[in-house]
């Protein structure tokens, strides 16, 4: 599939990272020349960078907006998200837009004007569950649908592992129908994919994927660590 997104922040950055992993091609719109420049080195696969507004129909177009699949906007700000999803949905047809929405008042707009929009803190789970878009996660997919939530949870510093060498993810006794699908580094502004080698230190911030029924059992279990 190929897929445009609108905004190259933590979220833009990781459904990239998580989308061509998948083997997906993807194009970023970011403003900011200095994020726009770092995504172009750290990104793996079949990308493309733009530099520009996503809410202006020449820098969608130079993404290849005619051919996208989908179109997801991931910005900090909600009227921005509108717009550009009014432009990809009604100028170039693109069959699906979906916005990220930060304010829960703003979401009866974006649904009056026939813009699929979800949270900040739900867009990268229900992407997630959707194999139609991300192809086949198998551990994802497992998750109950409908009851399932994106949080961030703090690494405390450890009692029972050392703090200098941390602990790897894969080592981490999750509940079923939960994981760890990202991590933010502490004083770091870089969300990291998950992988086999992938270590949490005191201060890191997990990204987890989990159903509201073990969140608790989630909570607890990074307090015990």
């Amino acid at each position: 599939m190929y897929i445009v997104i609108a905004g190259g922040g933590k979220i833009g950055e990781y459904l990239a990272t998580v989308l061509l992993q998948s083997g997906n091609d993807v194009a970023i719109i970011e403003e900011t020349l200095s994020t726009a420049d770092r995504l172009s080195v750290a990104l793996q696969g079949r990308y493309l960078v733009i530099h520009g507004d996503g809410c202006d129909s020449k820098y969608q177009e130079d993404a290849g907006i005619r051919r996208a699949d989908v179109f997801v906007a991931t910005t900090g700000q909600d009227d921005d998200n509108l717009v550009s999803c009014e432009i990809a949905q009604r100028v170039f047809n693109v069959p699906r837009c979906i916005a990220r929405v930060n304010s829960p008042k703003n979401l009866r707009i974006f649904k009056e004007v026939g813009i699929e929009c979800v949270s900040s803190t739900t867009l990268i789970a229900n992407l997630i569950e959707e194999e139609t878009l991300l192809g086949s996660v198998s551990v994802a997919s497992s998750l109950t649908h409908g009851n399932v939530m994106l949080t961030e949870i703090v690494v405390p510093r450890m009692r029972h592992h050392s703090n200098e060498a941390g602990i790897l993810v894969s080592s981490l006794p999750m509940p079923e129908n939960s994981l760890v699908a990202a991590v933010s580094p502490q004083d770091d502004d870089n969300v990291e994919v998950v992988n086999e080698e992938t270590v949490l230190y005191p201060g890191d911030k997990a990204i987890v994927v989990v159903d509201n029924e073990v969140l608790d059992e989630v909570r607890a279990l990074f307090k015990a660590l």
